[in-house]
């Protein structure tokens, strides 16, 4: 069974209505970006930090998978496929895809600020004094601004091995995931799904351009795919 790669971003989710990363003003639900989404940010007023987090994952409860979630399932009927997503929520695991790897981070989870190992599930609100086992504040399972992208290393090895590549929703502009699309073997299928593409079929050998959203775009992928 041929190896299938899939890289996520924002724009899958938009249709689950998750807002995108940052909107046009460069704010994110009003606040400066590195107020929220800092080390220097949370050292300065962890309390907002943690509520604006707190905010996210409620909504996250509300809010369904799409049918390009379920779309990419339906695809592990013909290939191993990998998800390397740049989004927190839990839509792809929700959905039934059996190998996700989140770059930066889960949402849905929270480790020690003394040391990043220790990670837990966390479904509810989050709040100073929420300590884990050995005596340190918790905080949200994000990587910020200024981090390390721990999965980098993984996602650049999915990527090699990749049979097929397909990108959706993602700008290709955040930087070290736009990077894994020069990971792929020379000659590999790339389809770029998004209705405003920001890279050409001239940019790359073997890409493929669906100027669609995520739901009609993976539509016509699956079409291209298994017929």
């Amino acid at each position: 069974m041929k190896n299938l790669v899939v890289l996520t971003g924002a724009g899958i989710s938009a249709e689950s209505g998750i807002e995108t990363f940052r909107g046009a003003d460069g704010l994110w639900e009003g606040h400066d970006i590195m107020e929220v989404a800092s080390p220097e940010g949370f050292h300065n007023n962890p309390e907002l930090v943690l509520d604006f987090y707190n905010q996210r994952r409620k909504h996250l409860n509300m809010v369904m998978p799409n049918k390009a979630h379920s779309n990419l399932v339906e695809l592990e009927k013909y290939y191993k496929v990998h998800i390397v997503t740049q989004n927190v929520d839990d839509l792809h695991e929700r959905a039934g895809s059996s190998s996700i790897v989140h770059l930066h981070g889960e949402l849905k989870k929270v480790r020690s600020t003394f040391k990043e190992s220790l990670v837990y599930d966390w479904l509810n609100d989050l709040f100073l004094g929420n300590k884990c086992e050995l005596g340190y504040q918790l905080r949200p399972h994000i990587v910020w601004f200024g981090e390390a992208v721990p999965m980098l290393n993984k996602a650049i090895d999915i990527t090699g091995i990749a049979d097929v590549l397909v990108i959706i929703g993602t700008s290709m502009q955040v930087y070290p995931a736009a990077s894994l699309i020069n990971f792929v073997k020379k000659n590999t299928p790339i389809y770029f799904i998004d209705p405003k593409p920001t890279i050409s079929e001239s940019d790359f050998s073997n890409l493929s351009i669906i100027k669609e959203n995520a739901v009609i775009g993976t539509d016509i992928l699956l079409k291209k795919l298994i017929g």
